[in-house]
């Protein structure tokens, strides 16, 4: 800790920084961070239950460092702001049909739903008090430590600079300095996330003004599902890690653990002759997420220790470390049991990636064939809340304690 006294209220928990550490990031995937909501109430469930606790428990106390990209950035700034996955999912269920409002016929030319309620909501829910109350006359909350309950790390793209922007609520970051103009941490908390929720054809981009003496300082942001950060898994452990960053935790499976979250994965829907242009134009944010995804989850099974994950490929498998030879075959592979976590295999971080596969194939395994998989793949689909919700629940069966190893949380209730 470079600073101690900018981290406020969360300096006694984030001094010492040699101490084990949790990360959780979320992907983006529009409305399908429903799904996603979905596992991560279970899994908030059984980390509860493992600590002895009760409905009170909360996410942002277990993990050090939340982020998200997208709707991974609406669900990890509710989460580090304190509330629990069952607000979250309230959230998404009341205003998701009023955020994926259409757009008037003249700036449906440039994008196909209007950014101004998706700007309200977003701005009652990250200033509203702890509970629940909101004046729209005070100050915004922003990334500053007094908003926040643990670290929050939301990525976006600059369309001004041309590159993909992570913004840390880290106080000891380079340029979180409160001296500074453009100081990070003063930007809105709502604004930003609005900006890393802005998927190119979908929404009009975000325009934030980092420091309102410098009009140079003016720039225009994107959804940052449109880098390379759409799952920040990787990503994070870099900021957590590298000394760049400023907070230098330590590496090491016993040190480290990084839980990342999906929102549905499957091949974009084929390119349509007869579509006219649009409708295939909205096809590529999703297209590219699913690409950007599997490319992050890849370096994470490959840096750090898989603990559980589903198959990559036939060839790469699930890159997890069993007990069984290379050169056997992927149905044996898939069956043999894993090398114990008390045994050390020198990673950087122990990893667990929860996901769900949204083909017809992977519904029907989870029981929920009857499930119509084009519509739920779709990133703007609102009357699929209902099944996103089933596809959640379904794939939190997924989720045991056993694969954060020596992080499970000490309590009366822990096995």
């Amino acid at each position: 800790m470079i600073h101690p006294e900018r981290w406020g209220h969360l300096q006694a928990r984030y001094a010492d920084a040699s101490q084990p550490r949790k990360l959780l990031t979320i992907d983006g995937g529009g409305i399908r961070g429903l799904l996603t909501l979905g596992m991560l109430q279970d899994l908030e469930h059984k980390l509860a239950a493992a600590a002895g606790r009760g409905s009170d428990f909360r996410l942002c106390e277990y993990f050090d460092y939340i982020a998200g990209t997208s709707t991974g950035g609406i669900i990890a700034a509710g989460l580090a702001r304190g509330m629990s996955t069952a607000q979250l999912i309230q959230f998404y269920q009341d205003y998701g049909s009023e955020i994926f409002e259409k757009a008037n016929i003249l700036k449906r030319l440039t994008s196909l739903y209007a950014a101004d309620p998706l700007r309200k909501l977003l701005r009652k829910v990250f200033n509203a008090e702890d509970d629940g109350s909101y004046d729209e006359n005070a100050p915004d909350r922003t990334l500053f430590p007094e908003h926040l309950k643990c670290l929050l790390m939301i990525v976006t793209r600059n369309v001004t600079t041309d590159s993909p922007w992570p913004v840390s609520s880290n106080p000891d970051a380079r340029y979180n300095d409160p001296t500074r103009p453009d100081c990070n941490l003063r930007i809105p908390l709502w604004q930003l996330v609005r900006a890393s929720t802005a998927a190119p054809i979908y929404f009009p981009p975000e325009v934030l003004n980092w420091d309102p003496s410098d009009p140079l300082k003016s720039f225009t942001f994107v959804d940052g599902g449109v880098t390379p950060y759409n799952n920040p898994a990787f990503m994070l452990f870099r900021m957590a890690t590298h000394p760049a960053y400023r907070l230098g935790w330590k590496t090491g499976e016993r040190n480290l653990l990084v839980v990342s979250m999906g929102t549905g994965s499957a091949a974009t829907p084929s390119f349509k002759q007869t579509e006219i242009i649009p409708a295939n134009l909205a096809g590529l944010p999703g297209a590219l997420m699913y690409g950007i995804q599997v490319e992050q989850d890849i370096c994470c099974r490959t840096v750090g220790r898989c603990t559980y994950g589903e198959a990559i490929d036939r060839e790469i498998r699930d890159l997890t470390c069993r007990q069984v030879s290379d050169d056997c075959s992927f149905e044996d592979w898939l069956k043999a049991e894993h090398l114990p976590l008390e045994q050390d295999l020198g990673r950087a971080f122990l990893y667990a990636r929860y996901n769900a596969d949204l083909t017809a194939e992977g519904l029907g395994q989870l029981g929920l064939g009857a499930i119509d998989p084009e519509k739920v793949q779709k990133l703007d689909a609102v009357d699929q809340m209902a099944n996103l919700l089933k596809i959640g629940a379904a794939a939190a069966k997924q989720i045991e304690l056993k694969h954060l190893g020596s992080f499970v949380p000490a309590g009366p209730q822990a096995s």
